[in-house]
């Protein structure tokens, strides 16, 4: 018996219907599509007040380090529309968007990255989830 490479996932109920419904839209296919439908459909879901309060949600701020640079980098995760271009904002359908969702403090990914490379990346903490702060509809 071989071990899932990739970890078990936590998602807000709400965080997975927004997703699910962006995905639902009308010429949305290609690779950023398809790893997220992979993510959101092995993800355990949640109501949004039983979120763990480490948990990367859809507008949290988490600082994560990549095992192969040790560059540390911290991001919110955010839906395509709020992803204005700026270094601190991700977007759920960029690759590293997609492989944090749903990872909690400590926990690592496996992630391909441009160049057919892949790298491990680690969640040092989440500094802000909307969840955790009581914020259930942002």
């Amino acid at each position: 018996m071989s071990a899932d490479p990739k970890p078990a996932l936590v998602l807000s109920r709400l965080d997975c219907e927004r997703l699910e419904a962006l995905l639902d839209q009308p010429a949305q296919s290609g690779a950023a599509f398809d790893a997220l439908r992979d993510e959101l459909s092995r993800a355990e879901l949640r109501e949004p007040r039983d979120m763990p309060a480490d948990a990367i949600t859809m507008n949290s701020t988490a600082r994560f380090r990549d095992e192969a640079t040790g560059d540390e980098r911290e991001m919110t995760l955010v839906y395509p529309r709020d992803a204005d271009g700026s270094p601190d904002k991700v977007s759920i359908l960029a690759p590293v968007g997609s492989a944090l969702l749903g990872l909690r403090a400590g926990q690592s990914i496996e992630w391909p990255v441009p160049g057919g490379r892949s790298t491990r990346l680690v969640v040092l903490e989440v500094r802000y989830q909307p969840e955790a702060a009581g914020e259930y509809h942002r």
